[in-house]
């Protein structure tokens, strides 16, 4: 059974205390998160920058629930995640998380319709139930006219938004995106930011977006800037 944890910031969505995550290599033990204590806001979009290696990706992971902290607390929208079964953390991903990743992650031999539903299918929703709400989704992301192309057909900026209405589809609280436009030119990638920024303006969708391009920090509301696995800034 999920329980709810109180808070005095009721605007919070996310809060870490103390979160840390070791790897084991063999012999040797490898810290990549350090005790990082962080709040994001109901309704931002915020970026986490940092060199290589500073432990960006792993922190989106464990705020994802992609991964396991070591130690450490995780709060996202009132529950404590640690708490969770593992049936009741897929649920809870599916009800309250959309991803996008910079390899895209679409099925080549389905159509961009196909790709988008797929959550709402894992949902347990009707084929017709499935199909509305992807078409709203593929609306949202200005790709409707694609609907029956398959991926080889778009382009790369085309294939990332196909990935961004899959993630929109089941309206998750939060929206992760780990380098999103890392694989793409520099008009597609502004494309994918502008919606980013569209999609957080116009319905207030929390979004939090791994990056290393520099510029991307005049788009977000704020960054939260890592070195060896902790927080070392959080500037707006």
């Amino acid at each position: 059974m999920i329980e709810r944890v109180e808070r005095d910031e009721p605007d919070t969505i996310i809060a870490t205390r103390n979160l840390s995550r070791t790897y084991t290599m063999g012999k040797m033990r490898v810290t990549a998160l350090n005790r990082v204590t962080l709040d994001i806001r109901r309704g931002e979009f915020a970026a986490i920058m940092g060199k290589s290696g500073s432990g960006k990706s792993t922190l989106l992971h464990q705020l994802g629930l992609l991964d396991t902290p070591t130690e450490g607390e995780i709060v996202i929208d009132g529950v404590e995640i640690s708490g969770l079964s593992a049936s009741e953390g897929t649920m809870f991903r599916l009800e309250k998380f959309g991803y996008v990743f910079q390899e895209y992650a679409i099925l080549p031999e389905m159509t961009a319709l196909e790709n988008v539903y797929l959550p709402a299918m894992a949902m347990g929703l009707s084929r017709g139930e499935c199909i509305t709400m992807g078409m709203d989704a593929l609306e949202k992301v200005g790709l409707a006219e694609r609907a029956d192309h398959r991926p080889r057909e778009m382009s790369g900026g085309e294939q990332q938004r196909v990935a961004i209405a899959r993630a929109l589809i089941n309206e998750p609280k939060i929206l992760f995106a780990d380098e999103p436009t890392a694989n793409l030119d520099s008009i597609s990638s502004k494309q994918i930011l502008e919606l980013f920024r569209a999609l957080n303006r116009d319905v207030g969708q929390t979004i939090l977006m791994v990056t290393h391009e520099l510029e991307d920090a005049d788009i977000v509301d704020r960054v939260i800037w890592l070195a060896d696995g902790g927080v070392v800034e959080r500037g707006t």
